[in-house]
């Protein structure tokens, strides 16, 4: 029911742009940023080394279509990386909050 959902940004301000989106139409009831992460990966065919900034996206499960919709349009790169997680348990007071500040669907 509940899903973390893990998003690397090039830089701070596109992901505050995202993050306050996705809070403001409560589409997420919290978004951590963690500065510097990091990322080695191939693309197009040559090995990549950046530091990026971690999108920690807190919502839920029936909200990820809209989420990966939001983020996709905007995002900078060319295909963002989105990956969703369940949350298998947790503070039952910490997920009631997520409930109360997310958009029901």
């Amino acid at each position: 029911m509940y899903q973390i959902i893990l998003c690397t940004c090039p830089d701070k301000n596109s992901a505050l742009t995202i993050a306050n989106a996705l809070v403001d139409e409560q589409l997420a009831a919290c978004v951590n940023i963690q500065d510097s992460v990091t990322s080695v990966y191939q693309w197009q065919g040559e090995r990549q080394q950046d530091q990026e900034v971690m999108m920690i996206i807190k919502s839920t499960h029936s909200l990820f279509a809209a989420i990966e919709e939001r983020i996709t349009a905007l995002h900078p790169y060319d295909v963002a990386e989105i990956i969703a997680l369940d949350i298998q348990q947790g503070n039952e007071a910490y997920l009631n909050w997520i409930d109360s500040m997310v958009t029901k669907q």
